[in-house]
Formats: structure tokens, sequence, C-alpha cells
């Protein structure tokens, strides 16, 4: 027993009975509790652990700085880019703000070959790809032609394997590849080294005249396809034939100057010949003059060949024809001056269609003035005040657009039902008038079977983008055009007023409308002062705006 108590007393190495050493134990125990004592092996030197925390916020900080630094250098790298972008962009717009742009509309009868020239420029000027040719090619080889019973069957197999697929880039409807004519305005664009075209292809048909006109309307100059294949030239410039209603609506409707290519050359029964093509010069020439054509200085001839491209973009080889010394189509395209416009001048864009396109879009020609984006506007005659989103020229976004340009303008504070084709895009400060009547000087061109033009004659008036039945109210006075050397207009007048006038006749009277509509007179804003007159599918007269009803007016007091 005293054994037991003797090693139960064995006294502690600091010199304390063993039971004290115990109660230390148990309360340095009590101070680090088991967690901490059990993992007093993973901690690290003494002195380091209370600078960790520090270090680790310090890292995290660190970290986060350079974090910040790298998105921001991003960012900066970004926008750098985003301002060269700008700059190229800006710089591209300069260059082709250096270039001119022109309208031309293809004109002339049915079958003449005026969808195939179009798209033979698109194909030689680059906008169309060979693959996209051939697969064209193919299509109209599977295609019947209606027309094709029109024509000789010896050359049906011709025209149904060759001629047409050329015709598809700017026919690019169903019912126009089927039947083999244009019936719509086909729009394109492309571009040489100093001048932006936009291709109007007017339907030659005389049943779309009317769309030939709203294409016609649009353009600066003209481009009258005459073909000289045997019979076909014949058939278009007799009475009946669309090539001379083609000119006198094309001069009534402002188309300055004209380009007159003798198409399909290289066929089998011309072959290049100068004989035909010096005929049909002859021929054409007396026409355009008394159509008011100055023939020398506003109209051009050549000869080409649409389906081969021969004489459009090059001249022609002297092999294929020896003749012909005179510059080709393109060459022709480059050097035409069209008389200058006023950017300056208050802003008139008839609209000549519209669709819905996140807000509504409305297309048309600038005839005056600019057009910038976020510009307020008014849509008249209905008075809708509208801003300018968005401004597109030949397919690219614009920032601002200048008279002469084709564009699509997106607009908002309107409805797509409120707007219809002839309604006037225009500036606050100087609206267009809106009107229900206006005094014109008519020339009577060919007046239907025994009909009488009078007071109480109505036509269908077109004029800019409007198409609206009107009716002669008032003949005020005749012109006597055989007093050419009478420098009195007074003098050339008649003392009475006339009943009834005749064909050829030159008359003043007064129009009236039953909706308003947006016009100008002719010595002010010549493309919203002309217009024709049209009964049972027939152009009757032509005829310029002389006198509008007092400002704030519709009608004359």
């Amino acid at each position: 027993m005293e054994d037991e108590r003797t090693l139960a007393t064995v006294t502690h190495p600091s010199g304390l009975p063993d039971d004290w050493s115990k109660e230390d134990e148990e309360m340095i125990v009590e101070e680090h509790p088991p967690e901490a004592a059990d993992n007093s092996h993973d901690s690290p030197p003494q002195g380091e652990s209370l600078l960790e925390p520090e270090q680790h916020n310090l890292k995290e900080e660190v970290t986060s700085q350079l974090k910040s630094l790298q998105l921001e250098a991003r960012v900066k790298e970004k926008e750098s880019i985003a301002n060269d972008l700008i700059e190229e962009i800006e710089e591209l717009d300069e260059e082709e703000d250096k270039k001119r742009h022109l309208n031309v509309v293809f004109i002339g009868h049915v079958d003449a070959g005026k969808s195939t020239i179009g798209g033979q420029i698109l194909f030689l000027s680059g906008q169309v790809d060979d693959r996209t040719i051939q697969k064209y090619e193919r299509e109209a080889k599977d295609k019947s032609r209606e027309s094709c019973n029109n024509i000789k069957p010896e050359l049906n197999h011709q025209i149904v394997g060759a001629d047409w697929y050329m015709a598809y880039i700017m026919d690019t409807n169903e019912e126009e590849r089927i039947k083999g004519i244009t019936v719509e305005v086909g729009r394109a664009h492309f571009e040489t080294e100093s001048t932006r075209f936009t291709i109007l292809d007017a339907p030659g048909h005389k049943s779309y005249v009317p769309n030939m006109i709203s294409g016609a309307s649009q353009a600066d100059i003209g481009v009258l396809v005459i073909s000289a294949r045997k019979g076909e030239f014949e058939t278009g410039f007799e009475k009946g034939g669309q090539t001379r209603e083609h000119v006198l609506l094309a001069k009534t409707l402002g188309v300055v100057k004209l380009i007159v290519v003798v198409n399909k050359m290289d066929d089998s029964t011309v072959k290049w010949s100068k004989e035909r093509f010096d005929e049909i010069e002859s021929k054409i020439v007396p026409f355009l003059r008394s159509s008011g054509y100055n023939v020398k200085k506003d109209v051009q001839f050549l000869p080409i060949s649409g389906l081969m491209g021969s004489n459009m973009k090059t001249r022609l080889d002297k092999s294929i024809c020896d003749w012909w010394d005179g510059p080709c189509l393109f060459e022709v395209f480059n050097s035409i001056e069209v008389p200058p416009r006023d950017p300056n001048g208050p802003l008139r864009m008839p609209i000549i269609d519209k669709y819905k396109d996140m807000g509504v879009v409305v297309m048309g020609k600038v005839e005056s003035g600019g057009i910038h984006e976020g510009d307020s506007l008014l849509v008249m005659p209905n008075k809708a005040n509208v801003k300018v989103l968005a401004i597109f020229c030949d397919e690219n976004k614009v920032k601002r657009a200048g008279p002469g340009e084709n564009i699509r303008v997106r607009l908002s504070g309107v409805e797509e039902e409120d707007i219809l084709s002839g309604f006037v895009l225009t500036s606050v400060a100087n609206p267009v008038g809106a009107v229900n009547e206006f005094k014109a000087q008519l020339q009577i061109l060919e007046l239907l079977d025994n009909a009488i033009f009078t007071a109480g004659y109505k036509a269908v008036l077109h004029i800019h983008a409007v198409v609206e039945e009107c009716e002669i109210v008032e003949l005020i006075e005749e012109i006597d055009t055989r007093k050419k050397k009478e420098t009195d207009a007074r003098k050339k007048r008649s003392k009475h007023k006339p009943l009834f006038v005749k064909n050829g006749a030159v008359v003043v009277c007064r129009i009236q409308v039953n909706n308003l509509i947006c016009i100008e007179k002719f010595s002010d804003f010549a493309q919203l002062g002309r217009f024709t007159l049209r009964t049972e599918g027939k152009t009757v007269a032509v005829g310029k705006v002389v006198e509008l009803p007092p400002a704030g007016n519709a009608t004359f007091v």
C-alpha cells in the first residue's frame, strides 16, 4: 500500500505535486478547446498565423484591381476598334457622297430585252456571280413561256433556252418568270468608278403602263430599248406599239436624257447590219423630235447585244462589228450629264410604297432638299408629324440622303394604314400644299374614238406617285401653237373660252379631284408639277401645273 502511495505522490518536474499539475492541465484544456488542440499540428509557425488573413485580403484586393485594369484595357481596346470602324465607314460614306447618283429607267416595247439588259449590267458590274447565272439558265430551260406562242416556232428553242435567263435577275417574282414579261418596276443597284446607279426596269406591256409611269417618274435618264430583230421593231413602233407611248411619257415625266440602244444586233435576222441600225435610227429620230427631245444634245444611239453583253462594259471588237467606232453603254452612262439638283431646298419626297418593319418604312425618291436621321417631318396631306428613325440607300443604312436618291425611310409617329402612295414626306417649316383643284396647261395627244374634250371630261390623273380620278371642270383658253414666232404670249391665246378642243390642241383648263393631292407649280418643282391623263388604258393628254389655289385653300375662291 505504501509503495502504491509513494508512486501516486511522485512530484511533477516543476517541483509541484502531481495533482496540482492535473489542475493546470485542466485549466489549459479549458482555455484551448479540443478542436483547436486536435489541429495544433496543422497550425503555421508562431508569428505567421496573425499575418495570414491580412495577406489573403491583400491578395484578393490586388487580384480585383488587376481584373479591373484588364477589363478597362479591353473596353478601351474595343472602343478604339469601334472608333476605327466608324472612321472607315465615314470615309466610305464620304467617298460615296463624292460619287454622283443617277436613276436609270429602261423603257420600250414588250420583249425588246429591257430586263435582259438590266440583268447583264448587274452581271458585268459584279453584282451577280456565275453560279447564280447558271441556276437561272437551268430554271429558264425548265419553264414554259406563254409569250412563246406569239413568236415563230423556229425561234422558241433559242428564246426559252437562252434569251430569258438573264431577265431572271431583274424579274424576281414567279408570275414574271412564267409569263416572260415584266409586271412591276424592277429595282437594282450598281456602280462604276464615278457614278452610283439605280436601275428601274419598267414593264413594256400596255396593260402595265401605270407601273411604267411610276418607274419613269423616279428616273433622271432613260434607256429606250429597241429590238433590231426583223418584225419586232416594226411591231413596237407602229401605231398601238408601246415604243411611242413610252417616249412621250418619259419626256412628260421628266426624263431629260435618252439613250437609244438598238438591241439584239447579234440576231440571225440582223447580224450586226449597219443598214438595219441606220434604218431604225432614221425612223426614230423624227418622232423623238416631235416628242420634245433635242436629238443632237439629249439623245444618243448605240448598237448592243443584251444577251451576249456586246458593247456594254467594253467596246465592240472589230471582228464582231467593223463599222461601229462609238462608245459602249458603260462609257455613255459615265459621261452623261443631268441638270443639277438643289440640296438646300425644302424637302419633297413623294411616297411610292410603304410596309411595316420595326416601324413604318416608306419608299421614294428625294426630289428636293435633304433628309437626316432624327429629323422631325410631316407626311402630307394628312399632316402627320413623324420622326426619322433610320434611312436606307442601296440596301445600306446611312445618316443622310440628298436630292435624287431613291431611299427607304423608317418613321415613328404614324401607322401604316395612314399612309398612301402619292403622299409626300415634307419639311415642317415649308410643307407641300394639298389641293382639290388646280389650273394646268394640257396638250391633247389622241382622244378615244368619238370622244370630245370639253368641260365634264373625266380621266385618270398620274402626277408623281399620285393616281387619282379627275374631271375637267372648265376650259379657260386655247393656245395657238401656229403662232410660234409671236413673242407676246397673250396674242397666241384665243379671245373667247373654247367649248371643246381637238387632238393636238394646247389648252389651259381647271381640273378637279375628289381627294386632296400634294402637287406644286411646274415652275417651282417640275417633278411635282408634270402629269399625264389616261382613259381606258390610253394616254390622251400630257400637261403641267401652272396655278394652284391660294396658300391654305384646297380650291380656288
